[in-house]
């Protein structure tokens, strides 16, 4: 009978694990945090690291936490998963939904979820953990646990860096992370390059002059003209990026006036790009200030427009070797499960941090949603329609498989670097 390899070895001690993994799942989902404030997650993070035997840092660029599990010489991996919620007001009417509000930063009350699944990251990265930490008999080496926030904001990772996160840890080998997906639980899925689009949001304000609405001849109308660049906007990608390379270009908000006989003086549009080369960017970025310019000028606006970059997000660009690597111990572990995952338009924060250590890394997906029910909106035609994807007030993934193919990715990745 053949020897159990490393990673099935510790693997299979995943019963130990599942009943504390399901209730913490179930109540991290309850009482989800927004970006910056995942104090209560944090504290229960630390408390179950501090119970597996790591070395526990806390209050790490605010809230993150970072567990340290030696065992012996050999390399040293990290493992990354991040806490933060959505202002979603939850719709699954699972008995476990949050009903939770805050008071976001502009002082308005919100509903909190967690839409995007980043308490399934948790869950996971906690039983892995401690998976690890039962196993040290088959493995050799350093696990860096690290449980970041407001990757929702971008700026999580750089505030852990910020923070002085290179100095509390042992270096790196490598930065292995995931996420939850809208697809099959129990599958997982690997892409070497480019794997989530760099993002950049923006905001564009407009200058006008106010009238009455019966004197539009008195006005330079800024809702007209906001209207205009989003018309122009929307040109961009189909003429100006070739259609071999993937892009998008979204304004997702417009705001301007307060009454329907009164034009305004001003107008604000906010809009996002998705990108996976900086030349593209680039392109789109010139294109954006050159329409808005072009527009305003053709309107005779009494004041030059400003525009605002904010919310960048990295490219999250998988090195080739370390997701082979990975891809292969999850083909062997995980047979017909495992399979290629393609490039999202979704985008992280999570590249931050071995950018800036030095490190390669890989980024993969595993699905989060009841099997069947995916079988039959596939067979139907309808994924798009009846599937819930992340940020969605729908989004919810399913406690079991996901929580096993989480905790077992995360596990075999890791030890296709610790294994003896």
């Amino acid at each position: 009978m053949a020897a159990m390899s490393p990673a099935s070895s510790v693997a299979a001690r995943l019963g130990a694990v599942r009943g504390w993994q399901e209730d913490l799942y179930r109540d991290l989902h309850r009482h989800p945090e927004l970006s910056h404030h995942e104090r209560r997650t944090a504290a229960k993070v630390a408390e179950r690291l501090g119970r597996i035997g790591c070395q526990v840092h806390q209050g790490v660029g605010g809230t993150g936490v970072v567990g340290v599990l030696r065992n012996g010489d050999g390399p040293t991996v990290l493992l990354r998963a991040d806490m933060d919620a959505l202002p979603v007001r939850e719709a699954t009417g699972l008995p476990y939904a949050s009903t939770d509000t805050v008071t976001d930063p502009g002082g308005r009350e919100t509903p909190v979820a967690h839409a995007c699944g980043h308490d399934v990251h948790v869950t996971c990265l906690l039983g892995a953990t401690q998976l690890l930490a039962e196993g040290t008999d088959r493995w050799r080496g350093t696990v860096v646990a690290l449980f970041q926030p407001a990757e929702e904001t971008g700026d999580g990772a750089r505030a852990m860096l910020d923070d002085g996160l290179a100095g509390l840890i042992p270096a790196p080998d490598v930065a292995l992370a995931q996420h939850v997906l809208p697809a099959p639980a129990g599958h997982v899925g690997t892409h070497a390059g480019p794997v989530l689009s760099a993002a950049d949001s923006g905001r564009v304000t407009v200058y006008g002059r106010g009238a009455h609405g019966s004197m539009p001849q008195a006005a330079v109308d800024p809702v007209v003209l906001a209207a205009m660049i989003v018309i122009r906007l929307q040109a961009v990608v189909s003429r100006e990026i070739p259609p071999q390379e993937t892009a998008v270009l979204t304004v997702g908000s417009v705001q301007a006036g307060t009454k329907s006989n009164i034009i305004p003086d001003e107008a604000v549009l906010e809009f996002n790009i998705r990108t996976y080369d900086e030349r593209t960017r680039s392109t789109i970025l010139d294109a954006v200030r050159r329409i808005v310019l072009a527009e305003c000028q053709a309107s005779g606006c009494p004041k030059a427009p400003e525009i605002e970059l904010f919310d960048r997000f990295p490219l999250t660009d998988n090195d080739p070797e370390t997701t082979g690597r990975v891809a292969a111990a999850f083909g062997e572990f995980f047979g017909d499960r495992a399979g290629p995952l393609g490039r999202q338009t979704a985008s992280e924060d999570f590249s931050d941090i071995p950018n800036a250590l030095g490190v390669p890394y890989t980024y993969w997906g595993i699905g989060g949603l009841d099997p069947e029910t995916y079988r039959r909106a596939e067979a139907a035609g309808r994924v798009a329609q009846d599937i819930p994807v992340n940020h969605s007030a729908a989004f919810a993934p399913v406690p079991q498989p996901t929580l096993d193919t989480g905790s077992q990715a995360l596990v075999v990745a890791a030890l296709t670097w610790l294994g003896r």
